[in-house]
């Protein structure tokens, strides 16, 4: 599949919220992340814009891929995810498997999350995370399934994205993503 999405500061969510309740959003879920990332051996995913993380949704373990960003001021890219259990019911062979082939354990990022869709064929997604040491926000997505969609439908996903951020009264765009503001938090 193909994400398209945005991520913006919130100051205030119980007004997002409510303009989400206003436009018909449906909650669909709440729930607890913890992001493992990892880089890679022998190219650095910070350069390449990649990411490779295992995340726990409430302990369920996935591993997701996320694949280089395209162009422009609303995120495009390829994700692949999957479920880990039950083979792996706590995600640590996975781990242990990123170990052995020189994958370097970076951050773990810690978020509630709660998950709105707007929509009935093809939902829009719009997330609230408060993420531990950095605060608030919200995230617009549009999912293309398709691993490599045309310009033109990724361009109509964006205008989709941005026209919903509006509607919503959204303004202050985070391009960044979790991991790196956690890190440069730590740094700085």
């Amino acid at each position: 599949m193909f994400e398209i999405e945005l991520k913006f500061r919130v100051g205030d969510g119980s007004e997002l919220r409510e303009r989400l309740a206003e436009n018909d959003a449906v909650l669909v879920s709440e729930n607890e992340n913890q992001d493992t990332y990892y880089n890679h051996p022998s190219r650095d995913f910070a350069e390449s814009g990649e990411a490779l993380r295992v995340r726990r949704i409430d302990g369920t373990p996935l591993v997701t891929y996320k694949g280089s960003k395209r162009p422009g001021a609303v995120k495009a890219r390829e994700e692949l995810e999957w479920r880990l259990d039950p083979g792996d019911p706590t995600g640590e062979s996975m781990e242990t498997l990123f170990d052995r082939l020189g994958f370097r354990k970076v951050a773990t990022v810690t978020k509630q999350r709660e998950t709105f869709h707007l929509g009935s064929s093809n939902p829009m997604t719009v997330t609230i995370d408060r993420v531990e040491g950095l605060g608030e926000f919200a995230e617009i997505e549009r999912v293309l399934h398709e691993g490599s969609p045309s310009d033109e439908a990724v361009e109509k996903a964006r205008e989709e994205v941005l026209n919903l951020a509006s509607e919503l009264g959204l303004k202050s765009p985070e391009s960044r993503s979790y991991l790196r503001m956690q890190l440069e938090s730590t740094s700085g």
